[in-house]
């Protein structure tokens, strides 16, 4: 993703773009963390507004080694999470009349995160604090709709981005299952089409992929109940709930 500025994917009538901020460019890899961490912290606290009190406060909580170095690349996923605009899109065509639905959102509505000018020096002074504050429409959905998630888990995988796109999927279609469902592989509205994994375009390879990462997500999960059918043809998920007693996400 690094050097673009639009990041699409299309799934049946449902459209999504995110759009990088020039200076930053598009969120890409383990950017992805920041706002299932956001979300998580701010349902805890219950607050629009998650602060930290130094840089290491923030380097432990996202999982990441203590460092300037490291630091400076937390602020960097920051600034370009704190860009980017996500625009959804819905066009359903209907009996007598097309119907368009859109909307636009950020995840961050400002952000205020100090950085020393020495890189080996993080800490902040005495009343500094890094304040980040969650869009309004964010942590409404985030309240409206929060899903049990395991964070540990989430560090875990955050050095396979692909493998933590299908925890917190699976995550999400577990919690919301009423029993046993079956999710098409492939086609419009498939899974492969939801993760976005289009560059794997046969089958077999699609299918060797989501196996891996299955494999990955159940060593973190091991009641996982994901699992692809006897044919290949779909996941079969099951009702279950990804999460050590006390943690929510809102990533729905």
């Amino acid at each position: 993703m690094r050097g673009e500025l639009l990041h699409e994917r299309r799934n049946g009538h449902f459209l999504l773009q995110v759009t990088g901020h020039p200076s930053y460019g598009l969120p890409w890899g383990q950017d992805r963390l920041v706002p299932i961490f956001l979300a998580t912290l701010a349902i805890r606290q219950r607050t629009q507004i998650v602060r930290f009190n130094s840089g290491a406060e923030m380097l432990d909580t996202f999982g990441m080694q203590q460092g300037g170095a490291q630091y400076r690349r937390l602020i960097g996923a920051f600034q370009r999470i704190f860009g980017a605009t996500i625009f959804f899109g819905t066009d359903v065509q209907r009996d007598k009349a097309s119907v368009i639905h859109q909307a636009r959102f950020n995840f961050m509505a400002e952000a205020r995160i100090w950085h020393s000018r020495d890189p080996e020096n993080q800490t902040l002074s005495r009343g500094s604090q890094n304040e980040i504050v969650l869009s309004d429409e964010f942590y409404r959905e985030i309240v409206a709709h929060p899903v049990p998630a395991d964070l540990e888990a989430a560090r875990a995988l955050s050095s396979s981005p692909a493998a933590l796109d299908l925890f917190m999927w699976i995550s999400y279609r577990c919690f919301t299952a009423r029993g046993e469902e079956k999710v098409p592989l492939f086609g419009e509205f498939g899974l492969a089409n939801q993760l976005g994994s289009l560059e794997y375009a046969r089958p077999r390879k699609f299918r060797e992929r989501l196996e891996r990462w299955l494999d990955v997500i159940r060593l973190m999960w091991p009641e996982c109940p994901g699992r692809i059918s006897s044919d290949g043809k779909a996941l079969i998920v099951n009702r279950a709930t990804a999460i050590s007693p006390g943690g929510f996400n809102g990533c729905a």
